[in-house]
């Protein structure tokens, strides 16, 4: 067999292979519906949470949700998945407010670095930001 044909055979397989995964949807992204499906999704994973607030960035792939006693839980879109996990200031290693209505978060965990996040107004990101923010270190003895 030639070499040409060898090619053609090769890159049309592998392009009916990519077709077939995209029809069959496979390449399909979930998306967040709203706050009540971050929440239900969330309960899923941790059924025992009570969740107070929940905030979706602008684009509806990353909802972040209020725990109380300093922990925020996090519901992302991970292709047609979604991750989950809870986080507390201690877990971060940055997080800063580089424009309006936007957090970017960076992680100790290199599991999930963080990322950008857009909100649609400037409370939830200060929200966002209050509640993830790293708390100053005090001397020993001096009141926190």
């Amino acid at each position: 067999m030639s070499l040409p044909i060898l090619v053609a055979m090769v890159v049309i397989g592998i392009t009916a292979a990519v077709l077939a995964v995209h029809l069959t949807g496979g390449s399909a992204k979930a998306r967040l519906a709203g706050p009540d499906q971050a929440r239900n999704r969330f309960a899923e994973d941790f059924p025992d949470e009570a969740v107070l607030a929940v905030r979706l960035t602008s684009d509806a792939e990353t909802a972040f949700l209020e725990l109380g006693d300093e922990r925020m839980g996090i519901v992302q879109v991970f292709g047609d998945k979604f991750l989950t996990r809870i986080v507390s200031h201690r877990d971060i290693a940055r997080i800063a407010a580089p424009r309006q209505a936007v957090v970017s978060i960076r992680l100790h965990d290199f599991t999930w670095g963080g990322g950008e996040f857009r909100f649609d107004d400037e409370d939830a990101a200060s929200a966002v930001m209050r509640a993830l923010k790293p708390r100053e270190k005090t001397n020993v003895g001096e009141p926190a």
